[in-house]
């Protein structure tokens, strides 16, 4: 009996403690659902305070970017993303698409003058997400057209190597805004190599490429094209602001020299200073230019064109065999080359070029000397000297009075020189056992026989040469040149091509006094019969007002019109 009563008492006990122990696992369980409740809660409601706190931030920076968009276009609202093209044009002004016309017509842009508009890269574009850009790098422009395609911009080289700076994105995507630019006063650049002051009237040149530009911005660079060469010029510093307007306005421009000569300066075009009579050492290696200039003052000219001097152009080159051209020009032909000079020689070794009072083109002023590597490695000494030649002329006329022909004097059947009858017979068998006449039409000259094979005509010109210098003249003379306008010629018909017909040939403008490309024959017969090109009869219609009458006046048309209506010469 006990012991049931004691086996009922455990159950009873162990029942009690199954329940106390359900209870309080029950308990944790729910304390536990609670303190997950409550963090889950307390999570949820952090993200939404986070979301709203995201969604007041966006809509302040949208605030802030709406202000600053309206600040820097002055009341105008113009930002889009456009996917960026390129065009080959000059200068810094970009195409937009019509809409865009439209868009900034409607916002009044059109009444506030000439257009500027901020470029940056966008840096990603994810579909559907907020896109991230980077406002580091920007670019600063005016604007050409309004013909591009929905959608896109279209970029001149100038603004894309500005804004790129050689990176090439699959898809280059750009943000235009509009903005408003101060008008510059002040610009200091910098070349990036050496040769830019050497061109005439650089000022001028750099002036005429500006007028491609709207805009300026500093650390950003400006491309100079002169004829086939191309110069390229740092922006240092501006005012008033670091990126200015340059239209309608003037600015003061100061043009730092380079910090130096760089390494390579046989491969520049680089005029090096030459004295007159003072020889100039150096090398040229082949297929290689290297350039001088040296001045002739008004006094020079005049002993020259009296006939008492000569300007002698002397290069005296080393026996390594190698072998140089020389070639002259004057300025505003800075950089001679094989087709484009005055005057040339093309002998082999040493070579003396000589200008006489006769070349019509020998006035007072600069000169270039263009010392071309014809063939391997040469070294050389260059040297400009005046060169007397009275004495020389009166040696010459002695000369001419001495050598008249006897009453008795014969002439040789094998040389046809004039002999005394009495040695005639002697003379003549001399003559045919050791010389040899030239058979070639219109040569006739006396040869030694053991100089006769030698002795070469060239097939085409028919001028004669030692046969070692036919290669050279054949290569020289004969090859065909191709000029950048397309045609192809020789060498003597390729330089009078470049220097009076060819469309791309340089000309000091006569109304505008810039140094410009020609261009073709001009549309107009009377502009044509007044000795103009292209350009001369383009710029010459721009009109302004006579200094007499204040009448508008096409300025080809000036001077008839000061003779014709106020009887002035």
């Amino acid at each position: 009996m006990d012991f049931e009563l004691r086996k009922a008492r455990e159950k009873l006990e162990r029942e009690q403690r199954e329940r106390v122990q359900r209870a309080k696992a029950k308990a944790d369980r729910e304390r536990r659902a609670k303190a997950e409740a409550a963090r889950r809660r307390d999570a949820l409601e952090a993200s939404h305070r986070e979301r709203r706190l995201d969604a007041s931030r966006a809509q302040e920076e949208a605030h802030q970017k709406m202000e600053e968009v309206m600040q820097l276009g002055k009341g105008i609202s113009f930002s889009h993303m456009f996917e960026a093209l390129r065009y080959d044009g000059p200068g810094d002004k970009i195409k937009l698409p019509p809409s865009s016309f439209k868009e900034l017509s409607d916002e009044g842009a059109l009444d506030k003058g000439p257009m500027y508009f901020r470029l940056s890269k966008v840096r990603y574009r994810v579909p559907g997400a907020p896109q991230d850009q980077e406002a580091d790098e920007a670019s600063y422009c005016g604007v050409l057209e309004f013909t591009a395609r929905e959608g896109s911009a279209e970029l001149t080289p100038h603004v894309w190597n500005n804004l790129f700076q050689g990176d090439s994105p699959d898809v280059p995507l750009i943000e235009v805004r509009y903005v408003s630019l101060p008008k510059g006063t002040y610009a200091k650049l910098k070349p990036e190599g050496v040769g830019f002051s050497d061109l005439p009237n650089h000022r001028a040149v750099l002036e005429t490429a500006l007028r491609n530009h709207a805009t300026l911005s500093e650390n950003e660079f400006v491309v100079v094209n002169y004829g086939q060469l191309q110069y390229k010029l740092k922006v240092l510093e501006l005012k008033p602001a670091s990126s200015v307007s340059v239209l309608e306005t003037d600015v003061e421009v100061d043009i730092e020299g380079p910090d130096s000569v760089l390494d390579n300066i046989e491969n520049q075009h680089v005029l090096m200073p030459l004295e007159t009579g003072k020889a100039e050492s150096g090398a040229v290696e082949e297929g290689n230019f290297r350039y001088y200039k040296f001045y002739i003052d008004e006094g020079m000219r005049e002993k020259v064109a009296s006939g008492c001097a000569n300007i002698e152009v002397k290069i005296e080159t080393d026996t390594n065999g190698g072998d140089t051209d020389i070639y002259v020009s004057r300025h505003p032909l800075v950089f001679p080359t094989q087709h484009r000079h005055e005057w040339s020689s093309h002998e082999m070794g040493s070579k003396v070029l000589i200008l006489k009072q006769k070349d019509a083109s020998l006035i007072s002023g600069t000169y270039s000397i263009g010392v071309y590597g014809f063939k391997g490695t040469t070294k050389y000494e260059l040297s400009v000297a005046i060169k007397d030649v009275l004495n020389s002329q009166k040696i010459g006329e002695q000369a001419s009075a001495s050598s008249s022909v006897d009453v008795d004097s014969v002439v040789c059947k094998n040389c046809r020189r004039y002999v005394s009858s009495r040695t005639s017979l002697l003379h003549e068998a001399y003559c045919v056992r050791h010389n040899v006449v030239c058979t070639h039409d219109g040569c006739g000259i006396v040869l030694r026989k053991e100089e006769a094979a030698d002795h070469v005509h060239c097939s085409k010109c028919g001028q004669a040469f030692q046969q070692r210098e036919m290669e050279k003249h054949m290569k020289v003379f004969h090859e065909p040149l191709h000029c950048p306008c397309g045609l192809v010629l020789e060498k003597e018909d390729m330089v009078q091509h470049q220097s009076s017909i060819c469309p791309l040939r340089l000309i000091v403008c006569r109304f505008c006094g810039d140094t410009v490309q020609a261009g073709g024959e001009p549309l107009d017969a009377r502009d044509r019969l007044r000795n103009m090109c292209e350009h001369e009869s383009i710029c010459g219609s721009r009109t302004a007002p006579c200094d007499s009458c204040g009448r508008s006046v096409m300025l080809k048309d000036m001077d008839i019109h000061v003779i014709a209506v106020h009887q002035k010469s």
